[in-house]
This record gives C-alpha cells, sequence and structure tokens, in this order.
C-alpha cells in the first residue's frame, strides 16, 4: 500500500462523500467535492511538468482552494512548499532560490512583481490562485481536467513538505517533513483528542505554519470531520460560530482577545467539546480566566516545526495551568543536561531531547 500522506489520511476515515469537509464564506465543500477538486488540481499540476519529489511553492491568501492545491500536491507526490502570504519580494528570493520549486503559485495581484524574480530563479511556471473563489490561472487550468486521479504513490521517507523555520537561531532552514512523519502526527492527534467524523473545527490560524496546516488540516482528514474557515481571527466572528462548532485550534492571543468579549460565556460554549492552545506559551492565569468563564481546560500542546506535535495535555484529566502534559503516541521524550547530555532528575530544568517517527528529515541542502 502507497505511503501518501493523502491516501493515508482519507484511508483513515469512514468514507462519507456527503459529509461537509470545508464551511467558508464561499460556500461548502464535501468530502466528495474535495475529492473531485483536488484531483483536478493535481491533473493540473502534472500538466504543468510537476514530477513526484519537485517543490511547489505557493504564497496565496486563505481559502478552500487553498487548502485544496495543498492535498492536490501531495496526491502528485509534489513537495508542498508554504510560504507566509506576508512575505515581500526580497525576503521571497531566498526562498525560491534555495528550494528551487518547478512552480510557484500566487495571487493575481502578485504576478507582476514576481514573475520576473521567478524567471531570474529558474522556476519554470508561475501560475495564480485567487484569494477567493476559483479564480487564477492554476485555478482556470484545473477546470478542464478530469475529476479522478490516480494518487501518485510514495514511500515513508518522501517528502510530503518542507517548511522554512522562522530564523531565530539564524538564517531559516528548510524543515523536510515526510509523508510518514505528517500521518503518524495527525493519527497520533487524533487519538490523543478524540477526534471524530462529529467533529466540526474553527479554523482561524494562518495555512502557512504547521499548526493551521498540518494539525488542523491533517487531524481533520483522518477524522472525516469539517472545518470553518475564517480568513483570520476575529474575535466576533469566533462567538458567532461556537455554538455550530466543537472545537477551537488557537494561539494564546485567541484566548485573551475572546475573554475580552462579553458574550464569551459558558452558555456560549455549550456546544464545544476541546480549546486547544499552542505555538507559545499560554500564561497560568488566562487558563484559569477561561476555565471560570466558559467551564473549559484549554488544552496545551507543544510542537515544533521540525516534529509537529510531540507533547500534549490530557484529553481525560487534568490539564495544568503552565504545562504542555506528556509525550504523544510513538513519541519519546527526556530533559538531559546542557553541556554533559546526561538525563536530568524530575524537576530539574535542562534541553529537550525528542525521538519518535515525527522527527523531521533533516534540513534542506544543510545536512
Amino acid at each position: 500500500m502507497s505511503d501518501n500522506l493523502y491516501t493515508k489520511l482519507v484511508g483513515a476515515a469512514p468514507a462519507n462523500p456527503g459529509r461537509a469537509f470545508l464551511r467558508s464564506a464561499e460556500g461548502e465543500v464535501d468530502y466528495g467535492a474535495m475529492h473531485a477538486r483536488s484531483a483536478q488540481l493535481a491533473h493540473a499540476l502534472l500538466a504543468l511538468g510537476v514530477e513526484p519529489g519537485d517543490r511547489v511553492a505557493v504564497q496565496v491568501a486563505k481559502s478552500p482552494e487553498a487548502v485544496l492545491l495543498y492535498l492536490a500536491c501531495l496526491r502528485a507526490g509534489a513537495t508542498y512548499l508554504p510560504l507566509n502570504s506576508g512575505y515581500t519580494v526580497h525576503e521571497l528570493e531566498y526562498f525560491i532560490g534555495d528550494a528551487e520549486p518547478r512552480v510557484l503559485v500566487c495571487e493575481p495581484g502578485r504576478l507582476g512583481e514576481l514573475l520576473p524574480l521567478a524567471q531570474r530563479l529558474g522556476v519554470r511556471h508561475v501560475v495564480t490562485l485567487a484569494a477567493s473563489g476559483r479564480g487564477g490561472s492554476l485555478s482556470e487550468r484545473a477546470n478542464a481536467q478530469p475529476e479522478a486521479f490516480l494518487d501518485v504513490p510514495r514511500l515513508p521517507e518522501d517528502l510530503a513538505a518542507i517548511l522554512y523555520t522562522s530564523g531565530t537561531t539564524g538564517r531559516s532552514k528548510g524543515a523536510m517533513l515526510t509523508h510518514a512523519n505528517l500521518a503518524g502526527n495527525a493519527l497520533a492527534l487524533r487519538e490523543a483528542w478524540r477526534y471524530g467524523p462529529r467533529d466540526e473545527l474553527i479554523h482561524a490560524l494562518p495555512l502557512f505554519h504547521i499548526h493551521g496546516l498540518f494539525v488542523a488540516i491533517n487531524v481533520t482528514l483522518a477524522a472525516g470531520s469539517g472545518a470553518m474557515l475564517l480568513p483570520a481571527f476575529d474575535p466576533t466572528a469566533v462567538l458567532a460560530l461556537l455554538p455550530q462548532a466543537t472545537v477551537l485550534m488557537g494561539v494564546p492571543t485567541f484566548y485573551t482577545r475572546l475573554l475580552q468579549q462579553p458574550g464569551l460565556t459558558r452558555e456560549a460554549c455549550a456546544a464545544m467539546r476541546l480549546f486547544i492552545s499552542g505555538s507559545a506559551p499560554l500564561l497560568p492565569e488566562t487558563h484559569r480566566d477561561w476555565q471560570q468563564r466558559t467551564g473549559h481546560a484549554i488544552l496545551e500542546r507543544y510542537g515544533m516545526t521540525e516534529t509537529g506535535m510531540n507533547t500534549s495535555n490530557p484529553y481525560e484529566g487534568e490539564r495544568v495551568p503552565g504545562t504542555v502534559g506528556f509525550p504523544l503516541p510513538g513519541v519519546q521524550l527526556r530533559i538531559v543536561d546542557l553541556e554533559s547530555g546526561r538525563q536530568v532528575p524530575q524537576g530539574e530544568i535542562g534541553m529537550i531531547e525528542l525521538r519518535g517517527p515525527n522527527v523531521f528529515k533533516g534540513y534542506w541542502r544543510m545536512p
């Protein structure tokens, strides 16, 4: 059986073509439409000469079509390279020059400034994807393609994506994430968070980070559940969606801003099952204030670009403020002394060492 991430995730959930996968201001995409449209986009990539392992760099606004393009890259065996939608041309020069993608996908309004850069760096094709709907040259190419596609077989160690780090310790490095890395992490999170087909996620995160892309989208797919896409975090919009949702994934500022809303009550959160926070430490007082206001204890987890998620507070049991819980299934973690490398006693400060199927393959062209 192929280890293609898309094949694995879709195969892990009960088949339900009519179940809504994505909902947004643009309408609804059910699982049947998701499968058909990602097939058309995968065909369009192949028509551009994309071969297994080729990088496809994507800098577009958040939209259902952008999610489907990610899935199409997986199905085509390409390596997906999401780029922050706020990057300038100068910043993009480093990432595009380093990754050497075969295709660059951008918004129509940026084609004029990015095409000369891409041509100078040797990118074969620059195509566009509109911020909403199915506009742009890539979407137009896809419209004429078949709605069935045979997923390209992939090995566990083949690259599914490259995500560039934030560059806090030097120049950004491309973290190479394999099909096995991402599949194992999504299935471990599905188990740890009791995710199922009835779940509805409020998705207010960006799609170019590991949190909003690989945690939110991959877990949704693995569970056969749904996601409601917001273009960005808006506390009023999130409050309005709470009665229709069961899960919110966010960063600490989501919760501090929601706590400022008078409409945040236990009644407003009655349908919710789980509030998840990550990407930065959540202050213990935010944790306590949230529990007092809503009756829910926020579940903190810890991860990084190079590994996906590593630990999580328990779904059942005490979620201690200021902590990130226990290693996920299949992940081993220890705390060691920075100088000697020896494991330190419980309660002492040290460096985190990890081992597991989620640990990345290495940095792109930086052994």
